[in-house]
């Protein structure tokens, strides 16, 4: 399937399962502009075109304003059922990122104490500002974010999509690109967005 189809369908998939009052709030949305999807690839030229595609349809929804309308709407999932997430826009995705340091760094003398910390294919002496953080999750990402990563270490893949979750902290590969993010998003129909009580159980497995 190509790229747009998939981005085509995904959002279509979406729309037909949102809630009234947040599919009116999606309706308020437009794609982002030809210059910021330029700028968005000058800042990571590896950006993939799945990413781009979204972000030409709907330019964030992470308490984005659109004209005089402001969207707050949870259109992403990852592995963790509790916390679905919203799709930055290109200005927040490249206003910061507040990881500046590399895992190691980060968690200097846990990792012995964690050994669950780093999944595979994720480089831990990496500086985590080189990964594009594209969503966080409905409490503002305080519990946990989604990343692209374009340097992977052995057995990963460029252009991962990583989750990191806080508390107990852990990163962890789980789709090899935007694309199959996306595919397993679909896959699972869209469980982000079921009620918190009918289930518990992950959303994506790698």
């Amino acid at each position: 399937m190509k790229t747009n189809e998939i981005v085509d369908q995904y959002l279509k998939g979406l729309e037909e399962r949102l809630s009234a009052e947040d599919k009116e709030q999606f309706s308020y949305t437009y794609g982002a502009t030809a210059t910021q999807l330029e700028s968005l690839k000058e800042h990571f030229p590896d950006c993939p075109d799945a990413l781009l595609q979204l972000l030409s349809r709907v330019n964030g929804t992470y308490w984005q304003e659109y004209g005089d309308k402001k969207v707050v709407v949870l259109i992403l999932g990852s592995d963790v059922y509790e916390y679905p997430y919203y799709l930055k826009s290109i200005a927040q995705i490249l206003e910061k990122n507040t990881f500046k340091q590399s895992i190691h760094e980060m968690y200097a003398g846990y990792l012995d104490e964690f050994p669950d910390l780093i999944g595979t294919g994720i480089n831990p002496d990496l500086n985590m500002s080189r990964w594009l953080c594209f969503s966080d999750c409905m409490n503002n990402g305080g519990t946990s974010r989604l990343f692209l990563d374009f340097d992977p270490a052995p057995g990963g893949t460029k252009g991962q999509v990583v989750r990191f979750l806080h508390d107990p902290d852990s990163f962890k590969v789980i789709a090899t690109s935007f694309e199959e993010y996306l595919q397993k998003l679909m896959e699972h129909d869209y469980d982000f967005i079921q009620p918190e009580e009918e289930d518990d159980d992950d959303v994506l497995s790698t």
